[in-house]
Protein backbone atom coordinates (compact mmCIF):
# COMPACT_ATOMS: atom_id res chain seq x y z
CA UNK A 1 0.00 0.00 0.00
CA UNK A 2 1.64 3.92 -1.17
CA UNK A 3 1.61 6.14 1.66
CA UNK A 4 0.53 9.84 1.03
CA UNK A 5 3.37 12.20 2.22
CA UNK A 6 4.63 16.17 1.61
CA UNK A 7 8.18 17.18 0.18
CA UNK A 8 9.10 18.26 2.92
CA UNK A 9 8.25 14.99 5.36
CA UNK A 10 11.09 13.29 2.92
CA UNK A 11 13.56 15.66 2.10
CA UNK A 12 15.84 19.10 3.12
CA UNK A 13 15.02 21.63 0.25
CA UNK A 14 18.14 23.54 -0.52
CA UNK A 15 18.60 26.32 -3.16
CA UNK A 16 21.75 27.44 -4.53
CA UNK A 17 23.65 30.84 -5.43
CA UNK A 18 25.03 32.58 -8.41
CA UNK A 19 28.52 34.23 -6.75
CA UNK A 20 28.67 37.92 -7.92
CA UNK A 21 29.40 37.52 -11.73
CA UNK A 22 32.01 40.61 -11.53
CA UNK A 23 34.12 39.17 -8.90
CA UNK A 24 37.03 37.38 -10.09
CA UNK A 25 37.75 36.36 -7.30
CA UNK A 26 35.14 34.09 -7.69
CA UNK A 27 35.17 32.75 -10.76
CA UNK A 28 38.89 32.45 -11.89
CA UNK A 29 40.74 29.15 -11.53
CA UNK A 30 37.86 27.76 -9.81
CA UNK A 31 37.85 24.03 -9.26
CA UNK A 32 34.46 23.52 -7.51
CA UNK A 33 31.37 22.29 -9.80
CA UNK A 34 29.21 24.81 -9.67
CA UNK A 35 25.73 23.85 -11.41
CA UNK A 36 23.07 25.07 -13.93
CA UNK A 37 20.34 24.14 -16.24
CA UNK A 38 22.67 23.97 -18.66
CA UNK A 39 24.53 21.59 -17.43
CA UNK A 40 21.43 19.30 -16.88
CA UNK A 41 20.67 19.50 -19.93
CA UNK A 42 23.75 18.07 -21.40
CA UNK A 43 24.33 14.97 -18.99
CA UNK A 44 21.27 13.22 -18.78
CA UNK A 45 20.42 11.02 -15.22
CA UNK A 46 24.12 12.21 -13.88
CA UNK A 47 26.00 15.06 -13.72
CA UNK A 48 29.65 13.89 -14.91
CA UNK A 49 30.85 17.82 -16.14
CA UNK A 50 30.02 21.23 -15.59
CA UNK A 51 30.35 24.37 -18.02
CA UNK A 52 31.75 26.79 -14.85
CA UNK A 53 33.51 26.02 -11.38
CA UNK A 54 33.73 28.75 -8.51
CA UNK A 55 36.57 28.89 -6.14
CA UNK A 56 36.85 27.69 -2.34
CA UNK A 57 36.53 32.07 -1.82
CA UNK A 58 33.01 32.29 -3.78
CA UNK A 59 31.80 29.47 -1.09
CA UNK A 60 32.80 30.97 1.70
CA UNK A 61 31.66 34.63 0.99
CA UNK A 62 28.32 33.42 0.17
CA UNK A 63 27.71 30.84 2.08
CA UNK A 64 26.47 28.51 -1.10
CA UNK A 65 25.66 24.91 0.76
CA UNK A 66 27.42 21.98 -1.07
CA UNK A 67 25.12 19.30 -2.54
CA UNK A 68 27.11 16.24 -1.60
CA UNK A 69 27.24 13.55 -4.32
CA UNK A 70 24.10 11.08 -4.96
CA UNK A 71 21.53 13.87 -4.31
CA UNK A 72 18.81 14.57 -6.58
CA UNK A 73 18.72 17.53 -7.93
CA UNK A 74 15.50 19.58 -10.08
CA UNK A 75 15.22 22.63 -11.75
CA UNK A 76 12.22 24.93 -10.24
CA UNK A 77 12.27 28.26 -12.47
CA UNK A 78 11.34 28.87 -16.18
CA UNK A 79 12.62 24.97 -17.37
CA UNK A 80 10.99 23.53 -14.64
CA UNK A 81 11.35 19.60 -14.25
CA UNK A 82 15.19 18.79 -15.34
CA UNK A 83 15.64 15.53 -13.01
CA UNK A 84 19.31 14.73 -12.62
CA UNK A 85 22.25 13.74 -9.81
CA UNK A 86 25.07 14.48 -8.56
CA UNK A 87 28.01 12.37 -8.78
CA UNK A 88 31.01 14.47 -6.81
CA UNK A 89 30.40 17.18 -3.96
CA UNK A 90 29.20 19.99 -6.16
CA UNK A 91 27.09 23.64 -5.83
CA UNK A 92 24.31 25.30 -7.82
CA UNK A 93 22.99 28.15 -9.57
CA UNK A 94 19.22 29.51 -7.48
CA UNK A 95 17.19 27.86 -10.07
CA UNK A 96 17.94 24.51 -9.08
CA UNK A 97 16.73 22.74 -5.94
CA UNK A 98 18.32 19.59 -3.98
CA UNK A 99 16.49 17.37 -2.78
CA UNK A 100 18.31 15.91 0.53
CA UNK A 101 16.54 13.18 2.20
CA UNK A 102 16.16 13.84 5.94
CA UNK A 103 17.34 11.26 8.62
CA UNK A 104 14.70 9.11 9.31
CA UNK A 105 13.51 5.92 11.71
CA UNK A 106 13.76 3.19 9.41
CA UNK A 107 10.52 1.88 8.25
CA UNK A 108 8.96 -0.30 5.39
CA UNK A 109 8.20 4.05 3.68
CA UNK A 110 12.16 4.89 3.79
CA UNK A 111 13.40 6.21 0.59
CA UNK A 112 16.71 6.37 -1.43
CA UNK A 113 17.94 8.84 -4.14
CA UNK A 114 17.50 5.91 -6.42
CA UNK A 115 13.93 6.28 -6.24
CA UNK A 116 13.72 9.78 -5.72
CA UNK A 117 15.12 10.36 -8.72
CA UNK A 118 11.75 8.57 -10.51
CA UNK A 119 9.53 9.49 -8.12
CA UNK A 120 10.72 13.26 -8.41
CA UNK A 121 11.01 12.80 -12.57
CA UNK A 122 7.60 11.87 -12.38
CA UNK A 123 6.23 15.28 -11.22
CA UNK A 124 3.44 17.06 -12.91
CA UNK A 125 3.46 21.13 -12.51
CA UNK A 126 1.33 21.55 -14.94
CA UNK A 127 -1.41 22.93 -12.11
CA UNK A 128 0.42 24.43 -9.94
CA UNK A 129 3.67 27.23 -10.09
CA UNK A 130 3.78 30.93 -10.55
CA UNK A 131 3.46 32.44 -13.83
CA UNK A 132 6.51 34.96 -14.44
CA UNK A 133 7.54 37.29 -17.48
CA UNK A 134 9.27 34.50 -19.07
CA UNK A 135 7.36 31.52 -18.09
CA UNK A 136 6.24 29.30 -15.00
CA UNK A 137 7.95 28.90 -11.79
CA UNK A 138 7.92 27.74 -9.04
CA UNK A 139 9.11 28.59 -5.21
CA UNK A 140 10.53 26.28 -1.92
CA UNK A 141 7.12 26.46 -0.52
CA UNK A 142 5.30 25.17 -3.17
CA UNK A 143 7.48 22.66 -3.61
CA UNK A 144 7.86 21.42 0.29
CA UNK A 145 4.12 21.51 0.12
CA UNK A 146 3.83 19.20 -3.02
CA UNK A 147 2.51 15.85 -2.25
CA UNK A 148 3.62 12.26 -3.36
CA UNK A 149 2.94 8.81 -3.19
CA UNK A 150 5.51 6.48 -1.88
CA UNK A 151 5.80 2.87 -2.34
CA UNK A 152 6.68 0.17 0.46
CA UNK A 153 10.72 -0.45 0.44
CA UNK A 154 10.38 -3.50 -1.34
CA UNK A 155 8.53 -2.54 -4.07
CA UNK A 156 10.66 0.94 -4.60
CA UNK A 157 13.77 -1.56 -5.45
CA UNK A 158 11.66 -3.72 -7.91
CA UNK A 159 10.82 -0.56 -9.75
CA UNK A 160 13.96 0.91 -9.25
CA UNK A 161 15.33 -2.27 -11.17
CA UNK A 162 12.63 -1.94 -14.10
CA UNK A 163 13.71 1.39 -14.78
CA UNK A 164 16.91 1.32 -14.31
CA UNK A 165 17.03 -1.43 -16.97
CA UNK A 166 15.52 0.36 -19.48
CA UNK A 167 17.43 3.59 -18.93
CA UNK A 168 20.16 2.18 -20.14
CA UNK A 169 19.10 0.50 -22.63
CA UNK A 170 17.93 4.36 -24.30
CA UNK A 171 21.70 5.26 -22.88
CA UNK A 172 23.18 2.37 -25.14
CA UNK A 173 21.08 3.12 -28.10
CA UNK A 174 21.52 6.85 -27.73
CA UNK A 175 25.07 6.14 -27.91
CA UNK A 176 24.93 3.82 -30.86
CA UNK A 177 23.51 6.92 -32.73
CA UNK A 178 25.81 9.17 -31.61
CA UNK A 179 28.64 6.87 -33.16
CA UNK A 180 27.30 5.93 -36.37
CA UNK A 181 26.90 9.92 -36.87
CA UNK A 182 30.80 10.14 -35.63
CA UNK A 183 31.45 7.42 -38.32
CA UNK A 184 29.89 8.87 -41.32
CA UNK A 185 31.82 12.63 -40.07
CA UNK A 186 35.06 10.00 -40.31
CA UNK A 187 34.02 8.75 -43.60
CA UNK A 188 34.32 12.15 -44.55
CA UNK A 189 37.56 13.39 -43.80
CA UNK A 190 39.01 10.36 -44.74
CA UNK A 191 37.83 10.89 -48.34
CA UNK A 192 38.22 14.08 -48.84
CA UNK A 193 40.89 15.69 -47.33
CA UNK A 194 43.35 19.05 -48.39
CA UNK A 195 44.17 18.24 -51.94
CA UNK A 196 39.97 17.91 -52.87
CA UNK A 197 39.29 21.04 -54.63
CA UNK A 198 37.02 24.06 -53.18
CA UNK A 199 34.66 25.96 -54.49
CA UNK A 200 32.70 29.59 -53.37
CA UNK A 201 29.49 28.32 -52.13
CA UNK A 202 27.64 31.18 -53.99
CA UNK A 203 28.92 29.51 -57.18
CA UNK A 204 26.83 25.71 -56.54
CA UNK A 205 24.22 26.67 -54.99
CA UNK A 206 21.30 29.88 -55.32
CA UNK A 207 20.84 31.49 -51.73
CA UNK A 208 16.90 32.34 -52.14
CA UNK A 209 16.08 34.86 -48.54
CA UNK A 210 12.62 34.48 -46.52
CA UNK A 211 9.89 36.96 -47.65
CA UNK A 212 10.89 39.89 -45.29
CA UNK A 213 7.92 42.49 -47.06
CA UNK A 214 4.32 43.36 -45.84
CA UNK A 215 3.07 39.54 -46.48
CA UNK A 216 5.46 38.25 -43.86
CA UNK A 217 3.56 35.67 -41.84
CA UNK A 218 2.77 36.77 -38.35
CA UNK A 219 0.59 35.50 -35.19
CA UNK A 220 -3.19 35.23 -37.04
CA UNK A 221 -1.85 33.90 -40.10
CA UNK A 222 -1.11 30.46 -38.80
CA UNK A 223 -3.46 27.91 -39.38
CA UNK A 224 -3.87 24.08 -37.82
CA UNK A 225 -3.04 22.70 -41.12
CA UNK A 226 -1.49 24.05 -44.66
CA UNK A 227 1.50 24.58 -45.81
CA UNK A 228 4.54 24.31 -43.47
CA UNK A 229 6.62 27.52 -42.34
CA UNK A 230 9.97 26.80 -41.37
CA UNK A 231 11.94 28.49 -38.42
CA UNK A 232 15.54 27.42 -36.95
CA UNK A 233 13.84 25.70 -34.04
CA UNK A 234 12.47 22.97 -36.64
CA UNK A 235 16.04 22.22 -37.94
CA UNK A 236 17.02 19.01 -35.97
CA UNK A 237 19.92 16.41 -36.96
CA UNK A 238 19.89 17.67 -40.97
CA UNK A 239 16.26 17.12 -41.30
CA UNK A 240 12.99 19.58 -40.59
CA UNK A 241 11.58 18.71 -37.95
CA UNK A 242 7.31 18.64 -38.13
CA UNK A 243 7.22 18.54 -34.25
CA UNK A 244 5.56 22.52 -33.16
CA UNK A 245 5.30 22.94 -37.23
CA UNK A 246 4.10 26.29 -38.04
CA UNK A 247 1.37 26.28 -40.91
CA UNK A 248 0.21 29.13 -43.42
CA UNK A 249 -2.62 28.82 -46.03
CA UNK A 250 -2.70 28.34 -49.32
CA UNK A 251 -3.84 31.49 -50.01
CA UNK A 252 -0.82 33.23 -47.58
CA UNK A 253 1.45 31.32 -49.28
CA UNK A 254 0.95 32.67 -52.66
CA UNK A 255 1.63 36.35 -51.52
CA UNK A 256 5.39 35.51 -50.76
CA UNK A 257 7.32 36.50 -53.44
CA UNK A 258 10.49 34.94 -52.11
CA UNK A 259 11.35 32.37 -49.61
CA UNK A 260 9.52 29.56 -51.03
CA UNK A 261 11.33 26.04 -50.58
CA UNK A 262 11.33 22.77 -52.63
CA UNK A 263 12.42 18.88 -52.28
CA UNK A 264 16.01 18.84 -52.08
CA UNK A 265 16.81 22.54 -50.81
CA UNK A 266 18.57 22.76 -47.59
CA UNK A 267 17.82 25.32 -45.14
CA UNK A 268 20.58 27.51 -43.40
CA UNK A 269 20.49 29.19 -40.32
CA UNK A 270 21.84 33.19 -40.57
CA UNK A 271 20.41 34.55 -36.96
CA UNK A 272 21.03 32.87 -33.52
CA UNK A 273 21.59 29.27 -33.88
CA UNK A 274 24.03 29.86 -36.60
CA UNK A 275 25.18 27.16 -39.36
CA UNK A 276 21.81 25.06 -37.81
CA UNK A 277 20.65 22.98 -41.40
CA UNK A 278 18.33 20.82 -42.49
CA UNK A 279 17.56 19.28 -45.95
CA UNK A 280 13.69 19.29 -47.24
CA UNK A 281 12.27 15.96 -47.87
CA UNK A 282 8.46 17.57 -48.27
CA UNK A 283 7.27 18.94 -51.71
CA UNK A 284 7.18 22.80 -50.36
CA UNK A 285 6.99 25.67 -47.78
CA UNK A 286 8.18 28.32 -46.74
CA UNK A 287 11.01 29.61 -44.30
CA UNK A 288 11.27 32.31 -41.26
CA UNK A 289 13.45 35.37 -42.41
CA UNK A 290 16.41 33.66 -39.74
CA UNK A 291 16.74 31.26 -42.77
CA UNK A 292 17.98 31.05 -46.26
CA UNK A 293 17.62 28.42 -48.78
CA UNK A 294 20.20 26.89 -50.68
CA UNK A 295 19.46 25.25 -54.03
CA UNK A 296 22.04 23.36 -54.76
CA UNK A 297 23.21 23.08 -58.60
CA UNK A 298 23.28 18.99 -58.81
CA UNK A 299 25.76 18.87 -61.30
CA UNK A 300 28.04 20.34 -58.93
CA UNK A 301 27.10 19.41 -55.75
CA UNK A 302 24.73 16.76 -54.56
CA UNK A 303 22.37 18.10 -51.13
CA UNK A 304 23.21 14.80 -49.28
CA UNK A 305 26.80 15.87 -49.81
CA UNK A 306 26.44 19.31 -48.87
CA UNK A 307 24.81 18.41 -45.51
CA UNK A 308 28.21 17.21 -44.24
CA UNK A 309 30.25 19.43 -46.40
CA UNK A 310 28.98 22.31 -44.18
CA UNK A 311 29.92 20.61 -40.79
CA UNK A 312 33.37 20.88 -41.67
CA UNK A 313 36.17 22.55 -39.42
CA UNK A 314 36.99 24.77 -42.22
CA UNK A 315 33.41 26.27 -42.44
CA UNK A 316 33.52 26.40 -38.66
CA UNK A 317 36.57 28.91 -38.85
CA UNK A 318 34.65 30.92 -42.33
CA UNK A 319 31.41 31.21 -40.01
CA UNK A 320 32.94 32.47 -36.52
CA UNK A 321 35.08 35.28 -39.30
CA UNK A 322 31.28 36.22 -40.92
CA UNK A 323 29.39 36.44 -37.81
CA UNK A 324 28.59 40.71 -37.37
CA UNK A 325 29.88 40.33 -33.47
CA UNK A 326 26.24 41.70 -32.90
CA UNK A 327 24.45 41.14 -29.67
CA UNK A 328 22.82 38.68 -31.38
CA UNK A 329 24.62 36.26 -33.61
CA UNK A 330 24.02 37.02 -37.35
CA UNK A 331 25.20 36.20 -41.07
CA UNK A 332 24.49 37.85 -44.00
CA UNK A 333 23.55 35.29 -47.39
CA UNK A 334 26.36 37.22 -49.28
CA UNK A 335 29.02 35.88 -46.72
CA UNK A 336 27.77 32.28 -46.61
CA UNK A 337 27.85 32.91 -50.62
CA UNK A 338 31.40 33.41 -49.92
CA UNK A 339 32.07 30.29 -47.86
CA UNK A 340 34.99 27.84 -49.56
CA UNK A 341 33.75 24.43 -49.67
CA UNK A 342 34.87 21.31 -50.68
CA UNK A 343 34.05 20.25 -53.69
CA UNK A 344 35.31 16.66 -55.26
CA UNK A 345 33.48 15.06 -57.85
CA UNK A 346 29.98 13.97 -58.51
CA UNK A 347 31.41 10.27 -58.70
CA UNK A 348 32.73 11.17 -55.62
CA UNK A 349 30.00 12.56 -54.12
CA UNK A 350 27.89 9.88 -54.85
CA UNK A 351 30.21 7.53 -52.91
CA UNK A 352 29.65 9.05 -50.06
CA UNK A 353 25.95 9.42 -50.33
CA UNK A 354 25.89 6.14 -50.76
CA UNK A 355 27.50 5.70 -47.58
CA UNK A 356 25.58 7.83 -45.61
CA UNK A 357 22.57 5.66 -46.93
CA UNK A 358 23.72 2.49 -45.57
CA UNK A 359 24.81 4.30 -42.00
CA UNK A 360 20.83 5.98 -42.09
CA UNK A 361 19.19 1.96 -42.28
CA UNK A 362 21.51 1.11 -39.18
CA UNK A 363 20.42 4.53 -37.17
CA UNK A 364 16.79 3.80 -38.81
CA UNK A 365 16.68 0.56 -36.76
CA UNK A 366 18.17 1.94 -33.77
CA UNK A 367 15.63 5.15 -34.27
CA UNK A 368 12.86 2.58 -33.69
CA UNK A 369 14.52 0.47 -30.72
CA UNK A 370 14.83 3.76 -28.86
CA UNK A 371 10.99 5.19 -29.22
CA UNK A 372 9.82 1.81 -28.40
CA UNK A 373 11.89 2.20 -25.05
CA UNK A 374 11.02 5.97 -24.87
CA UNK A 375 7.16 4.74 -24.75
CA UNK A 376 8.05 1.62 -22.46
CA UNK A 377 9.63 4.12 -20.21
CA UNK A 378 6.68 6.53 -20.37
CA UNK A 379 4.14 3.35 -19.59
CA UNK A 380 6.16 2.71 -16.42
CA UNK A 381 6.25 5.82 -14.98
CA UNK A 382 2.86 6.33 -15.55
CA UNK A 383 2.18 3.35 -13.78
CA UNK A 384 4.17 3.05 -10.90
CA UNK A 385 3.35 7.28 -10.07
CA UNK A 386 0.37 8.73 -12.09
Amino acid sequence: MMKKYKLSDLFDLQMGKTPARNNPKYWEEGTNPWISIADMSSNGKYITTTKECITDRAISDTGIRPIFPGTVIMSFKLSIGKVARTTVKSYSNEAIMAFEIKDREPSQYTIDNDYAYYLLSALNFENIGNKAVMGKTLNKAILENTEVYVHPWDEQRRIISKLDKVIELIKLRTQQLSKLDELVKSRFVELFDDNVPTAKLGDVCRMINGDRGKNYPSGDDFVENGVPFVNAGHLQNRKVDFCDMNYITEEKFNLLSQGKMQEGDILYCLRGSLGKHGLVDFERGAVASSLVILRCNQEQVLPQFLLYALETPEIEVQLKAANNGSSQPNLSAASVKAYDIKLPTIEQQKQFVSFVEQTDKSKLAIQKSLEKLETLKKALMQKYFG
